[in-house]
């Protein structure tokens, strides 16, 4: 698979920044409530917050959508992240409300973009946890239980029966979501929120918060924010400031890569009639998905976690590239000869616990952060709920299931370099034992 000529992007393939980038904060104001980021989680609390007739100022440090919104691979997920089975053996009492909030998540996504008429080439395909090797469908089989067991909709099948690609032995469909350009609905909502009554203010950094008489002060370089309340929705770059908890989430930096366009014909032979997202069922997971320009956009498999704040602009590591390309031409090997056109990556949150987290600083400072890799659905589901719990004073039973009644975290297990290395390195012996077997049995090109 050629990877000569890749495009690197320090933003996103699914679409070009905004031409209209507001100015920044210059002066001080005062207002009901402020919300901190302009990702999917802080435009949906702050348009929420503007329907419900509530003063509300919004500060992005770049443009809103800059962030990992608009990078991602755009599967609408309709089940919670991170390694169900563990999550099962150590919260099984939460996996019903985990997974109601998930499906929840999603249907609340498709209503978004009926509601604000966003062109972002929705497909309800749903998603499936695909296997590469028997032993990661018996993994899927043991999660289906779990979901199944829990309230979810899903359904397992081989490969034919599910319609994803020939190189895949089958897998397990979230029947909720399906496959979006998360660039241009990100866009969509930032539209939608400009509309509102909401100020905006982009390219405004805040550099410190701080309580003052009972309200809270956010410093940008050009002015001061006084507000009565405080929404801290900045994801994976929220442990700029003092104020907020120490080990609230992981920085991690992920890469998404797309193919240049593949003859329909080649499209077809697959067998991917589904066209639902794909997700392997590896420790570090594989993505695989389809675009309407005949593409396959695909990424993670390997994970580097952020170390310092303020954290770094970044290209994607051409040599993560090049191994993605191996992998796909290891999943497809018909499109072995397909060449890279493009790659750009971000950085997502994730939690200690693997679990999406919402609560609490004292009275007045609100946070919401790391959906864990599933932030293009939940992240716009908990902004709203958050800003209802404000408008209301009452939390909805899927924000309950997030709450925390200490914002204290442990440390993360496993997240770091190291770590990360460690299970890199047994996801790969898999692949090369499984590859091994499929030889021996098949006497073809390893699937796995």
């Amino acid at each position: 698979m050629k990877t000569d000529n890749v495009e690197y992007t320090t933003f996103s393939g699914w679409a070009d920044p905004p031409a209209d980038v507001l100015p920044a904060l210059a002066g001080d104001l005062t207002c009901e409530v402020v919300v901190v980021g302009g990702g999917l989680g802080g435009m949906s609390t702050a348009l929420r917050l503007a329907e419900r007739g509530q003063d509300v100022v919004l500060l992005e440090a770049e443009f809103c959508g800059h962030g990992a919104s608009s990078r991602n691979a755009g599967q609408l997920a309709g089940a919670p992240g991170g390694d169900l089975q563990l999550l099962n053996l150590l919260f099984r009492k939460k996996m019903p409300g985990m997974i109601r909030l998930a499906e929840h998540a999603a249907h609340h996504v498709e209503d978004l973009i009926k509601a604000h008429d966003i062109d972002c080439d929705y497909e309800q395909t749903g998603n499936v946890f695909a296997a590469v090797s028997r032993g990661q469908m018996g993994r899927v089989r043991r999660v289906a239980k779990i979901l199944q067991r829990a309230g979810g909709h899903v359904e397992v099948g081989t490969s034919e029966e599910l319609g994803i690609p020939r190189g895949f032995l089958g897998g397990m469909r979230e029947v909720v979501g399906g496959i979006m350009n998360p660039g241009r609905f990100t866009l969509g909502v930032r539209r939608a929120l400009l509309r509102s009554s909401a100020r905006v203010f982009e390219r405004t950094k805040v550099t410190d918060v701080r309580r003052d008489r009972g309200r809270v002060v956010l410093t940008t370089p050009q002015g001061e924010v006084r507000a009565n309340k405080v929404v801290l929705a900045t994801n994976a770059y929220a442990g700029e400031w003092d104020i907020t908890p120490p080990r609230l989430s992981v920085p991690i930096w992920v890469i998404e890569v797309e193919t240049q366009p593949i003859d329909p014909a080649r499209l077809a032979a697959l067998g991917w009639t589904s066209r639902s997202g794909l997700v392997t069922q590896h420790n570090i997971m594989e993505n695989y998905r389809l675009t309407p320009r005949n593409t396959i956009v695909f990424g993670v498999r390997r994970l580097e976690r952020g170390t310092t704040y303020p954290l770094p602009q970044k290209e994607p590591d051409p040599a993560l590239v090049e191994e993605l390309a191996e992998a796909l031409a290891t999943r497809f090997p018909a499109l072995s000869d397909v060449a890279i056109d493009r790659a750009w990556g971000g950085w997502i949150a994730i939690a200690s616990s693997w679990l999406p987290l919402a609560g609490q600083i004292d009275d007045n400072i609100f946070y919401s952060i790391a959906c864990n890799g599933h932030g293009l659905a939940q992240a716009p589901y908990v902004g709203s709920l958050i800003a209802d719990l404000i408008a209301d004073g009452k939390r909805h039973e899927d924000l309950q299931e997030l709450w925390m009644k200490k914002p204290e975290f442990p440390r993360p297990m496993m997240m770091g370099p190291l770590g990360l290395r460690a299970i890199w390195t047994v996801d790969r012996f898999n692949d090369l034992v499984n590859g091994s077997r499929c030889n021996a049995r098949r006497g073809s090109v390893p699937v796995a």
